[in-house]
């Protein structure tokens, strides 16, 4: 959940081939339902995708060793050597430690340079698509920690105006954000990557490509927890030491193709939420 999920909330400036082997024929399996890409119904798990989850452990497990093996006495990269690496591989991580310090639970205290700011704008998306949004005070706080201090009081009444008490009976909650007795409030948003499309010496613009979860956990609910995938858009500005929100906007996607994963219970969802933390993210 973020921002842009709101009413009233946009820019504030807020699925066989088969071949005859050395026949060169070629027998090509049609959709059992037309406009079906998949060929109709998804097939089942077979061992072929054992194969697969195996080979994929296998490789997690080298990549882990070989991690494991660097030891943490090595020098941390430059912030230049880091943005070489993330432009020649999105994936790779740049070696730099995150932040140290918080600011109302907050990651903060990010370094002056364009690894800080996609650093700061992939923290500031998971604490703008919190369910502690929902609550007056606490979305107050958040605000106050990540938006630049000259757009604090426009964020919060534009907010204000968004987060209603009619939004949140919409949504499932009580009037004042909590959730209802024997229910559990899911809203959380998780950073899949970063990208910086404009910066200067005190400005940036970054894009965070995420996904969200969002409903309410509990027998008979009527907004149960989904998932969705969507990129927001922040321009950042230095300020008293460290990178704040000065806009912020959001677009869908991209997002894959569902998985076959059979969704887990309402209890399963809310024992996740409950026991499950969150990450302060780095570039």
């Amino acid at each position: 959940m973020s921002l842009g999920d709101e009413p009233g909330y946009g820019d504030t400036s807020r699925g066989e081939d088969g071949g005859y082997g050395g026949s060169g024929q070629t027998r090509t399996r049609l959709p059992d339902r037309p406009g079906d890409v998949y060929g109709g119904a998804r097939r089942g798990r077979s061992s072929s995708r054992s194969l697969i989850t195996v080979v994929g452990v296998v490789v997690l497990l080298i990549a882990a060793i070989a991690f494991a093996n660097r030891g943490g006495d090595e020098p941390s990269s430059s912030g230049n050597g880091g943005s070489d690496k993330a432009k020649t591989s999105p994936t790779t991580a740049s070696g730099t430690r995150p932040v140290e310090s918080k600011v109302a639970g907050i990651p903060a205290g990010f370094a002056h340079s364009e690894q800080g700011a996609e650093s700061a704008a992939a923290n500031y998306a998971v604490a703008l698509g919190s369910a502690a949004m929902f609550n007056t005070a606490s979305r107050d706080q958040i605000l106050a920690a990540v938006i630049t201090p000259s757009r604090v009081t426009e964020f919060e009444a534009t907010l204000d105006k968004a987060y209603t008490p009619q939004f949140n009976k919409n949504v499932g909650l009580n009037e004042d954000g909590s959730a209802p007795q024997g229910y559990t409030f899911v809203s959380r948003t998780s950073p899949i990557g970063t990208k910086v499309t404009e910066s200067s010496n005190d400005t940036a613009t970054v894009e965070v490509w995420c996904g969200g979860l969002l409903g309410l956990a509990g027998q008979n609910s009527t907004n149960p927890v989904t998932s969705s995938w969507f990129t927001i858009t922040m321009k950042l500005e230095w300020t008293g030491g460290d990178w704040k929100i000065v806009s912020h906007s959001q677009k869908d996607g991209p997002a894959p193709v569902p998985g076959d994963d059979r969704a887990s219970s309402a209890d399963d969802i809310a024992k996740a939420v409950e026991e499950y933390g969150g990450f302060t993210y780095a570039r």
